[in-house]
């Protein structure tokens, strides 16, 4: 008797622990998508995304390449000083007011054809504030004007 009550609480631990194993893997596929990763345009430009991989690409607006089209479509160029990506955003949403050439942008969005193809834009929120990943990106890639502000001309 006492051996078939080990053997039951054993089966019982055993299935626990598999459903645990199961319910973990499916709630990290579920989120999979939901997380989207930081890149500096030296890290896009040194690897590539897949042209299906939905990141987030921060660095400065480059001076002089905004270029705005029909509605809230625009065509910009995101640099960290070291490397330059160009940006399509398709206009999905409305461009924040702050958004701006030689401010600091987080877009989100694919790498497709050689350009980031954003889906959201957000901008900085005054003249002193810069996105904690955007400041770091841009200090890791030796900009000398990562934190005073200075305009970055590519």
């Amino acid at each position: 008797m006492k051996s078939l009550k080990k053997k039951r609480r054993i089966q019982v631990i055993a299935l626990a622990f598999v459903a645990l194993g199961v319910s973990t893997v499916l709630i990290g596929y579920a989120m999979r998508d939901g997380i989207n990763f930081f890149r500096s345009p030296s890290e896009v430009a040194e690897a590539p995304p897949g042209p299906m991989e939905v990141f987030k690409l921060g660095g400065l607006v480059v001076e002089g390449s905004l270029v705005r089209g029909d509605g809230d479509v625009l065509e910009f160029a995101v640099t960290d000083g070291a490397a330059t990506i160009p940006v399509f955003y398709d206009g999905s949403e409305s461009v924040p007011d702050l958004f701006s050439e030689g401010q600091g942008t987080i877009a989100t969005g694919r790498y497709q054809d050689g350009r980031f193809v954003a889906s959201q834009l957000l901008a900085k929120h005054d003249e002193t504030y810069m996105p904690r990943e955007v400041q770091q990106a841009l200090e890791d890639a030796g900009h000398p004007g990562a934190t005073d502000g200075a305009p970055i001309t590519n």
